[in-house]
């Protein structure tokens, strides 16, 4: 890929016109496929396209496009890089991420909302030494996903994952859990919480696993903007770099 397209690719991505609901709050029309980092069972409905850019620190700025190409079967493909926001050349990713997932059984009464899928973008810088980026990729997940009317609506949601990334002896396969609350029509607050048994190595972990939330905000017009604060445990090794702070926006839009 060009260094044109790379930049075309990262800079229109944010400038589509996107027309219909945003996906927090409790007249949210469209589900979470994430909470913070943690895949969830939520899938795109067929014919919905939606665009995604996340700004985290070190000047990593990442977009992804996504789409539901089929009912309960959707895929995506993104990019970026760090040193994005700042002075100085752009460390580009090696390669694109690629994602696609499946729902399997969709939610019932009694009965949660189970997906399968492949997710190989990982966020933060990429060290190329270790073969890994600093939040590591979801890689092979499985999810589950199930709803409550609670004041609003409260979601939970369970995934297990195997990464790709990093270093084998450090590759198990892992465990995260978390919920989302809305707070009023437009607004949601979500929790997570990765346990990290793949990335329990001493020059990233500590072996607290991660624990990150975040807030969301539609204002309408199929826009969401989300805040998130990531490893407030402290679990990287380097005190430096805990306690992330990132943004989020994402335009979605039915093309039926």
């Amino acid at each position: 890929m060009s260094q044109l397209l790379k930049y075309i690719f990262i800079l229109l991505f944010p400038s589509v016109q996107i027309f219909s609901q945003g996906s927090a709050g409790d007249e949210a029309k469209f589900e979470y496929r994430y909470l913070v980092d943690q895949p969830t069972a939520g899938i795109l409905e067929k014919g919905v396209v939606g665009i995604t850019t996340e700004i985290l620190p070190n000047g990593v700025l990442i977009a992804a496009i996504e789409a539901g190409v089929f009912e309960n079967v959707s895929i995506g493909i993104s990019y970026g890089g760090s040193n994005f926001i700042g002075s100085g050349n752009i460390d580009w990713y090696n390669w694109p991420g690629v994602a696609i997932r499946a729902r399997v059984f969709n939610e019932t009464t009694l009965m949660p909302a189970i997906a399968l899928g492949f997710d190989s973008q990982g966020k933060g810088i990429y060290y190329k030494d270790d073969d890994r980026f600093a939040i590591k990729s979801p890689g092979f997940f499985g999810a589950v996903s199930k709803n409550f009317d609670f004041l609003g609506y409260l979601s939970l949601h369970g995934t297990v994952n195997y990464s790709l990334e990093g270093d084998e002896a450090d590759n198990f396969v892992n465990l995260r859990t978390g919920l989302e609350k809305t707070l009023g029509s437009s607004f949601s607050l979500l929790i997570e919480y990765d346990f990290a048994f793949n990335d329990n190595n001493s020059n990233y972990g500590d072996g607290k696993g991660y624990f990150n939330a975040g807030i969301r905000w539609s204002p309408g017009t199929g826009f969401t903007i989300g805040l998130d604060f990531r490893d407030l445990l402290s679990n990287k090794s380097s005190s430096s770099n805990a306690g992330d702070r990132s943004l989020k926006i994402e335009y979605l839009k039915s093309i039926f």
